[in-house]
């Protein structure tokens, strides 16, 4: 069974370029305006869309993001939230996941929230802390409900590591980087193009590069060798600074159109 997501990237395969991937925590910048950026990212051509699972101590996630799940647990996001959110993406017409580190998935149970994600026509889930030697449960209640289990692989990852996390994943390989101030991003840019080859000898799924990217040179760039570029940080500053949530959703449809043109002059 294919779910939207596998169906993008034979699509884009097929096309020759990369996807455009989008992400906002569940909730921000409130609970309607996170419902209308989801809708303008969709309106703005991005491919699919990453719904996070604000949580207390997101070890991964730089301050920025850390600042807007702050601000939506304050406002009470739960669970049923996030599921709610995650069918206006996917009602949109773009492939939709949610990302979210393991402890929510536990408290609301392992099968109930592989269930709720195919419920909401969610294509899978990015599962950044859970160790693959741990995902036994968690990879049968994907296979069950036919949802995609999406792992993180990281420069300091081993080869051996890499083709072991892999062969456990679906939709595709999450390569995680950081771009690092200006003046170091064509040095960083050199270890995701590598983490990417080095991914690509192991399996023949996607691999798609979060990297800090923000404009749309370097949504160029990351294009010319992945298959999907991860945009997250840069929308949530523009909705964090904005004087308002209207003016804000502006900015970030207009960011949207600028890496989207990016993404596809890559190749």
């Amino acid at each position: 069974m294919s779910t939207a997501l596998d169906n993008l990237f034979v699509k884009l395969r097929a096309q020759n370029r990369a996807a455009l991937i989008a992400y906002i925590p569940a909730g921000f910048p409130t609970r309607s305006g996170c419902a209308k950026v989801i809708e303008a990212l969709a309106a703005a051509g991005v491919d699919a869309i990453e719904i996070g699972f604000p949580y207390s101590d997101p070890v991964m996630d730089g301050p920025t993001i850390q600042e807007a799940a702050d601000i939506s647990l304050k406002a009470g996001t739960n669970a049923a939230d996030v599921f709610a959110l995650l069918k206006v993406a996917s009602d949109t017409g773009v492939a939709a996941v949610v990302m979210t580190y393991w402890n929510p998935i536990e408290r609301y149970g392992v099968e109930r929230f592989a269930e709720a994600i195919a419920a909401n026509a969610g294509s899978g889930v990015i599962t950044p802390d859970l160790p693959i030697e741990e995902s036994s449960k968690w990879l049968s209640a994907t296979v069950q409900h036919g949802i995609n289990p999406i792992y993180v692989v990281a420069p300091s990852t081993s080869d051996e590591r890499l083709a072991s996390v892999t062969a456990q994943t679906g939709g595709f390989v999450y390569a995680a980087s950081v771009m690092g101030v200006t003046g170091a991003r064509s040095n960083i840019s050199v270890d995701a193009h590598e983490l990417v080859e080095r991914v690509r000898a192991v399996t023949a799924l996607p691999v798609c590069v979060g990297l800090g990217v923000s404009t749309r040179e370097q949504a160029k760039s990351v294009a010319a060798y992945a298959d999907g570029v991860i945009v997250g940080s840069a929308f949530i500053k523009l909705l964090l600074n904005a004087q308002d949530e209207e003016s804000g959703i502006v900015e970030v449809s207009a960011l949207a159109k600028e890496l989207v043109a990016g993404v596809r002059e890559g190749r």
